[in-house]
Parts: C-alpha cells; structure tokens; sequence
C-alpha cells in the first residue's frame, strides 16, 4: 500500500480558534495527507480577543523538538514543508536551518513559506527581525510562497496596484529563479468589482485567479489557504487547480463559519 502524502507544518497552534496549525491541519488530514505539526507558539486564543495568554516557544524547547523529528526522520520522509507564523527570532532561525537541511534531506520536497508577517489593518504585527529572517533566509528556501499584498509590499519596497507592480515585486524576492509566488487577496486596480484574486507569478509567467469577494474577516483564512494549497498539490492537482481549490474551499468555510456566528 502506498504509503500518504507526508507534510511537515510548522506554525502556531492555539487552544481556542483556528490560526496556523489549528486551521491548516484538519484539512490537510482530511485531504489524507500525513502531517507531523510543529508549533512554534502555544497561545490560549486568536489575537482579536482582549485578553491573549501563552508564549512562543522557548527555543530550547523548540530546537528539542527539531531534534526529535530529525530522530525520528522526518525530513527524509517529507513531501512537503510548510511554514507559518513564527514568535521569536532565534525560533525563526531554527526553522531556517531545519527547512535547509530538510531540503538537503530530500530533495524532492516542495517548501511553501507562508510569510505571515501582518497585514493591511494591523500594519507590521511580527518584530522587524523576525521578517528579516523570513525574507533573507526563508523565501531563498522556497518553491512556493503565498504573501498577502501588505507581506509583499513590506518585503520588496514595492507598492503593489496593477500586476505590473506584482510582475515587478517578485523580481525583487530573493526566491529561487523557478519558485512560484501566489499574492493572496489582491484587489487590483482592474480587478472586477466583488471579487477578489489570487495572482500567481513563476517561470510560466503569470495567471490570475479570481474568486467572490465576501464580507466576511476571520483570523486563520491565510493558514487554512495555504494547508488547501498543499492538499491539493498533494493529492495531484496543478498548482493552479490546487489554487481555484482552495479558494473554493476557504470561501465554503467561511461562509459556513458566518452562518455559525463564529468570530
């Protein structure tokens, strides 16, 4: 027998709400992927509550783990990488060395590196040093990665209207000449009144994926994008397909989770 899609995902986890591993991991096991989660914080809730108890984890305590799920050969038997929010920078270094060695392990694996680093509303919401290590040591290490328009304008310097300003954004990332970039949420100058794209740029050149804009904010739809992402890649889609999927999915999600009254 076969044995699953194996996905190593290395992000937040909460006890109550669904950011980070809380969100992108169900789905990815529902997509029948095997996936060992690593969290690098543990907090009791999402951010939009008043109170926000927990920590990131202490590095010792994180490399700890790293060094189990080298013990336990992780890296050599990964398909995917997936990485997420990151609370501390010496943790943020950690996962950059783990992520090289793990593509050194096996290379064949496909990294998606989820910049999560803030977004339009809340500005910069990660300590510039942690971006620093996103942008010079982890985007390097990407095949796939998925920033919002406020990650990539941060990144790059560059403002981001017209595709021709995206065109322009990826060729300031310091990503591999044949990684993929997929801006998420972009409202474009030209884009269609009610709607809202997913624009993906690689060696291909570039395709536009647009989808219902809804009237709904909830913390957690990046991670549960990107988990969609790399269950659909995983299960054999084309990355385009796997992107038209996970739109679809996110937005059943979240229209699911208004009609619950979630918050």
């Amino acid at each position: 027998m076969t044995p699953p899609p194996f996905v190593i995902s290395i992000q937040s986890q909460v006890v109550f709400g669904h950011v980070g591993n809380s969100a992108a991991l169900f789905p990815m096991q529902a997509a029948g992927l095997e996936v060992a989660a690593i969290p690098t914080v543990i907090f009791s809730n999402t951010p939009d509550y008043p109170t926000l108890r927990g920590r990131p984890l202490d590095p010792e305590l994180f490399a700890d783990l790293l060094l189990g799920a080298r013990e336990r050969g992780l890296p050599e038997r990964a398909d995917f990488i997936v990485t997420g929010y990151i609370g501390s920078v010496e943790v943020a270094r950690m996962v950059a060395d783990f992520v090289a060695g793990a593509k050194a392990a096996k290379p064949g694996l496909t990294y998606l590196c989820d910049p999560v680093m803030g977004d339009a509303g809340p500005g910069l919401y990660v300590p510039e040093a942690i971006a620093d290590v996103i942008r010079d040591r982890l985007l390097p290490l990407a095949d796939i990665a998925t920033p919002n328009p406020f990650e990539l304008s941060w990144l790059t310097g560059q403002s981001i209207a017209t595709l021709a300003d995206l065109e322009a954004a990826r060729r300031l990332l310091p990503l591999p000449t044949q990684a993929r970039l997929i801006a998420t949420g972009c409202a474009l100058d030209d884009t269609a009144p009610g709607q809202i794209e997913s624009v993906l740029l690689g060696p291909e050149g570039a395709s536009r994926h647009p989808t219902p804009h809804l009237p709904i904010a909830l913390p957690g739809t990046g991670d549960l994008f990107a988990g969609l992402i790399v269950a659909g890649l995983a299960r054999g889609l084309a990355l385009p397909a796997a992107i038209g999927a996970a739109q679809r999915l996110t937005s059943l999600a979240l229209t699911h989770a208004q009609a619950l009254g979630a918050g």
